[in-house]
């Protein structure tokens, strides 16, 4: 199945507010984001605060101080990037229960162009005391991370993408907040993974089976708290980690596991992501190649690698 994370976010929003009381507001990208699916159901717990996202979150922060549990929802490049300060002093510093629901992240969002396509928003959140950074990686994981959200104490950083995301997972999976999920096993290398490019690493594994490579692949689904434990062992098992992820290699996930391994010392760390600069307009299967983002990208580098 192919599902975009940002319509599933809206499923799940609309799901779950039968079960647990939570407000959703949106910078008046309700249909983009998906939370209009919420606004339907449940209209009196949904506000559309505009084009103003700092305003935004400072709503939101607001009504969370007054012991509300609150979704603020708009693009990735303006919720981390146009709100930055608001979500830092306003949400994070008072350990508030607001969850930015961020969606059309990375540079595979497609034609929206690198004006929209936010690469630096994983780095920026994660580097926030207290911020919780979860980047679904296809629509079987959106729920579970979204109800995790909800019971989790503080702010949260949830990731979503634009365009329809193959299918990793089943129904029923299970996510805990800071745990990874193991995909696939392998004893040659590991290749830990987020969003769209588990998907891609997966296949990458596939592809390099049938030349005798064995391959690992990890979700992880949470980029902080990082799950210090399942990096640990895939170094000591594999000694060659290989991360990949839709976002600048700067700061994200490939910087939160070289944090790790450089820590423990028994290990190798290379990095498929962007590498340092800006997206452009393009069609997604063609922006997978031009940034290498791809599965034959990541299975390249792991025969040079050998």
């Amino acid at each position: 199945m192919t599902k975009a994370t940002r319509i599933a976010y809206g499923e799940a929003l609309s799901e779950l507010g039968e079960n647990y009381d939570f407000l959703v507001l949106d910078g008046d990208l309700s249909k983009a984001t998906q939370t209009c699916l919420f606004a339907r159901k449940f209209p009196d717990r949904f506000f559309n605060i505009g084009i103003a996202e700092q305003d935004l979150m400072g709503t939101a922060a607001g009504l969370a101080s007054c012991g509300k549990t609150v979704f603020a929802s708009t693009f990735a490049m303006f919720a981390a990037g146009r709100a930055y300060e608001q979500i830092r002093n306003a949400i994070a510093y008072s350990n508030l229960n607001v969850k930015i629901g961020a969606t059309h992240g990375g540079i595979l969002i497609g034609e929206d162009g690198a004006s929209h396509q936010c690469i630096e928003d994983l780095a920026l959140m994660r580097a926030i005391p207290g911020m919780t950074v979860v980047v679904p990686c296809d629509e079987f994981t959106v729920k579970p991370a979204v109800e995790a959200a909800i019971l989790h104490k503080g702010p949260v950083y949830l990731r979503f993408g634009r365009t329809s995301s193959p299918a990793v997972h089943q129904l029923g999976v299970k996510f805990e907040i800071g745990k990874a999920i193991v995909v696939k096993e392998g004893s040659d290398v590991a290749v830990l993974a987020i969003g769209d490019l588990v998907y891609e690493a997966l296949q990458a594994a596939l592809i390099l089976e049938k030349e005798g490579i064995s391959a690992a692949v990890v979700d992880m689904s949470t980029v902080k708290p990082i799950d210090r434990e399942i990096i640990s062992h895939y170094a000591a098992k594999t000694g060659k980690i290989l991360t990949a992820e839709d976002h600048n290699v700067l700061g994200g996930l490939g910087s939160a596991v070289s944090e790790v391994v450089a820590e423990l010392g028994n290990a190798q760390v290379r990095r498929i992501g962007v590498q340092d600069r800006f997206g452009t307009s393009g069609k997604r299967d063609d922006l997978k190649q031009r940034y290498g983002l791809d599965a034959e990208t990541i299975a390249k580098t792991i025969r040079e690698w050998r």
